[in-house]
Formats: C-alpha cells, structure tokens, sequence
C-alpha cells in the first residue's frame, strides 16, 4: 500500500514535469494534437524561437531575474543570519518578541499584505523598480531566513565566541570571523528555498513591476501568450529555459541543502 501511494504521489508531482519536457521538443500542431505523447521526431524550434525572439522577451526577463534573485537572496542572507545570531544568544523578553513576531510574519500569505505594500511602495517612489521588488522581497522573506539561521546557531557551541571575545574580538567581528565561516550549510539551504521562491515568483514581479518596470522569466511566459493567438511551443521553450538557471544553482548546493535544515534541531 506504501509503494502504490508513494507512486502516485511521484507520478502527480512528475507529470508537469515530463510535459513541459515533452512538449519542448515538439512542434506546435503536435502539441495541440497530443499534449502528452512523445516528441516525434523532435525538433529544436521552440527551443531556437525562445531565444531569437524580436522582442528579447526571454533575455530581459532573465537580466531583471538574476538581478532580482541574487540582490534579494544576498540582503536576505546577511540580514537573517545577523538577526537570527541575535534572536539566538539573547535571553531578553524582546528577544523573545521579536522571535515570535517574525514566525507569526511566516503565516501572512504575500498576496494579503500586496495593497497595502504597492500603496508603500507608491508613495516612497519605488513602485515599477527592481529595488522596490527587492525591497519587498527582503521584508516578506526575513522571518524564514531567522527561522533557520537561529535554530543552526543554537547548534554552535558558545564557548566559541566567549574564546573570541576573550581574545580581544567584539561582537560584530566575533559574528563574522567565528560565526558565520560555520553557517556554510544553513546558508544553502536559506539561498537555495529563496532563491527557488523568488525566482519563480509570479504575482509580485507582475504588480511590483507593471508594463514599465520590465519583467521577470515568470512573468514573460505569462505575456507570450497573445489575446488572440497561443504559440504553445514558444510558451514550452520559455518554461524549460526559465527553469535551468535555477536547477543548476540548487544543483551547486544540494550537499549542504539538508544539513542546514536538520543543523539546530536536536538544540533549542
């Protein structure tokens, strides 16, 4: 009974995957046709028509991507791991707070707070920018980062920075030179969750952004589809090409992936 729902459960989750993979490789009334059957014989066309769009839809969207992803994951890393040291070793009723405020913020779907986010952003003149979206994803994405990064450093030993502030070093430089070296683990795993969510995001880039602020490999798939015309092929070519820039980064940082998570669970 085991292996039948462990089947279908990898079946449903590997069905998208086999038609976006399929469907790369065919041509546009074969898809129509038969959505699910193999690429007969296959062809590069989509593939091909992805990247020499006139418009240069796919190389904007992955210029505003990488430029989102990386500023967003490398604020984000920085800020969790500082905050989430400090959340960590205080024994503080703010501590404490700050701790519970920041897992209740783990619960707000973004889609409730994007009104009220998009009326900020107006007002401060960042709205239509990469770095009112960065901004943005930095603000909605901190809880998660001090969720991990606190329960992995429960896991270092304290002695550690009370040698380094013995020896001369003060909080911040003992946080940087002693600390952080051995978050290496936690720090895939919070790069690897945000950079996958923020990459694949699709509503914020599309509001945050608008028509004027360019777009994101997500949101170009969704304007390849015209009001009056579906080119499925190029639509599949898009999906796959917006889909490897990210499997290469979580396949640079898988070893460290599950170690991160499992780093600050035997420590409260």
């Amino acid at each position: 009974m085991r292996k039948l729902f462990a089947i279908a459960v990898t079946s449903a989750f590997f069905l998208p995957l086999y038609l976006v993979v399929t469907n790369v490789f065919k041509r546009g009334p074969d898809i129509t046709a038969d959505p699910a059957g193999l690429p007969i014989p296959p062809t590069l066309d989509n593939l091909t028509q992805a990247l020499a769009r006139p418009d240069g839809l796919f190389w904007n969207g992955l210029v505003n991507s990488v430029t989102v992803t990386l500023l967003s994951i490398v604020v984000l890393t920085v800020v969790s791991a500082m905050l989430g040291h400090y959340v960590a070793r205080t024994r503080s009723r703010f501590g404490r707070i700050a701790l519970l405020v920041l897992l209740a913020g783990l619960m707000i779907p973004p889609q409730v707070i994007l009104v009220p986010v998009t009326q900020v952003l107006e007002a401060t003149g960042l709205m239509g920018t990469i770095s009112g979206l960065v901004l943005f994803n930095v603000g909605y994405y901190v809880p998660f980062g001090v969720f991990v990064f606190s329960g992995f450093i429960r896991s270092i030993p304290i002695e550690l920075e009370e040698a380094a502030s013995m020896d001369g070093c003060g909080r911040f430089a003992t946080f940087w030179r002693v600390v952080f070296p051995l978050l290496r683990p936690a720090t895939a795993s919070v790069l690897i969750f945000l950079g996958v969510w923020i990459w694949n995001d699709f509503l914020n880039p599309l509001i945050i952004l608008g028509p004027a602020g360019g777009t994101t490999v997500t949101v170009g798939v969704y304007r390849s589809l015209g009001q009056f015309q579906r080119d499925f092929g190029g639509m599949f070519g898009l999906m796959f090409m917006a889909t490897l820039p990210i499997l290469v980064f979580y396949l640079v940082l898988q070893k460290h992936f599950v170690k991160g998570l499992t780093g600050g669970a035997v420590k409260g």
